[in-house]
């Protein structure tokens, strides 16, 4: 399948289309995606008519009605649409953040002996997580990873905060034999 290119606000308002619609799972309003993205209501109705073109999004007539992503725009953001994702935890600043799910931890610079960095890539919103932040990620599912450190950069576009790492723990489990 080829994949179809976005221009990097395209890819904002699908994301936050996607994201909102997970949380609520109906049709999401443009001044909800407007309002999770911080732009006029207008250029995101602008952005819709060409993401419909492009049949990432469809158009839900009525009071009820919005938009809702299609399973396209799923394939163009790159991500994978489970029925139950297993949910790996973010805590900022020492308390859950339930909207948010982690997808994705890349440790980008392990071999660095002073510093080491990871992506955190998440589902949901991050703008209320700030440089300097706490962050802990974790107890993934099957090995039980922490990572616990402090946010030094965040790409809203792609949906990744980028910490500084602190400690990193991945607890040993006796075997029940």
């Amino acid at each position: 399948m080829s994949s179809i290119e976005l221009t990097p606000s395209q890819r904002t308002i699908l994301s936050a289309l996607v994201n909102l619609h997970r949380e609520q799972e109906d049709a999401i309003k443009g001044e909800a995606i407007a309002e999770e993205v911080d732009r006029n209501p207008g250029t995101i109705r602008n952005q819709m008519q060409s993401l419909k073109a492009l049949q990432l999004v469809e158009g839900v007539p009525g009071p009820k009605g919005g938009y809702k992503p299609t399973a396209a725009a799923y394939d163009a953001l790159e991500v994978q649409r489970m029925d139950e994702p297993a949910s790996v935890p973010l805590t900022h600043e020492g308390g859950r953040l339930e909207d948010i799910n982690v997808v994705g931890i890349d440790l980008i610079s392990v071999h660095h002996p002073e510093e080491c960095r990871a992506e955190i890539h998440v589902q949901g919103s991050i703008r209320n997580i700030h440089e300097g932040d706490d962050l802990r990620v974790g107890p993934t599912p099957l090995s039980k990873l922490v990572v616990e450190g402090s946010v030094e950069g965040k790409d809203e576009t792609e949906s990744i905060v980028i910490i500084s790492i602190l400690d990193m723990v991945a607890p040993v489990e006796e075997a029940d034999h």
